[in-house]
């Protein structure tokens, strides 16, 4: 899980670079593009409080899996 979530964190952070600095075009689309699933706002009512948690949102691109697979080849390199 601790793989998962750096590897996310380290591919947005590349693709974030990526949106900022590359060049308009073909290859910045192709990379950057993403898909971003969303789950909310979820309503909590527990009687005595009550409150809403949301929307809560994850971008995934390309560069994004590349992150998570960069990840995963360092934590399997060091265990």
């Amino acid at each position: 899980m601790l793989v998962l979530s750096t590897g996310f964190v380290v591919g947005g952070l590349i693709t974030q670079v990526a949106r900022r600095f590359l060049p308009a075009g073909a290859v910045k689309e192709f990379l950057t593009t993403g898909v971003t699933p969303a789950v909310g706002p979820l309503p909590i009512d527990l009687i005595i409080l009550k409150f809403a948690v949301g929307p809560v949102a994850l971008d995934v691109s390309l560069l994004s899996l590349l992150g998570v697979l960069i990840a995963y080849l360092i934590a399997r390199s060091l265990f």
